[in-house]
């Protein structure tokens, strides 16, 4: 079972621009998708962007969609999410998981396999 490691958050202002990484520790790693979710407490997991990793076709939570890039390097087996003009309410925790061949899908359903998570704060 492949295991995902979340990396590249941290504790900035508003405005500022953060990188994260998720990198799968198989030997090989060919999903038909990737997504990256985000949570804050007391509230249910939410999908933020997805990529289907043949081709790159991209989807995004409407909110990010002008702010954040997702992107993958298939060598290296790892998803990007490139976080810009970062705003406090884009504070949570964010997780990446693999998914289906419905690489648009914004349901945790049909993702699995999820990685611990870093936490991203955006101060005002």
């Amino acid at each position: 079972q492949v295991q995902l490691v979340e990396s590249g958050g941290g504790v900035v202002q508003a405005g500022a621009t953060l990188r994260l990484s998720c990198t799968a520790s198989a030997s090989t790693f060919n999903p038909e998708s990737m997504g990256w979710f985000r949570q804050v407490p007391g509230k249910e997991r939410e999908f933020v962007a997805s990529i289907k990793y043949s081709n790159g076709f991209t989807s995004y939570l409407d909110s990010v969609k002008d702010r954040f890039t997702i992107s993958r390097d298939s060598v290296k087996k790892t998803t990007f999410l490139q976080l810009s003009s970062l705003k406090p309410e884009d504070t949570a925790v964010y997780y990446c998981a693999p998914g289906g061949p419905v690489f648009y899908s914004h349901s945790t359903a049909d993702y699995r396999n999820w990685g611990q998570g870093t936490q991203v704060t955006v101060s005002s």
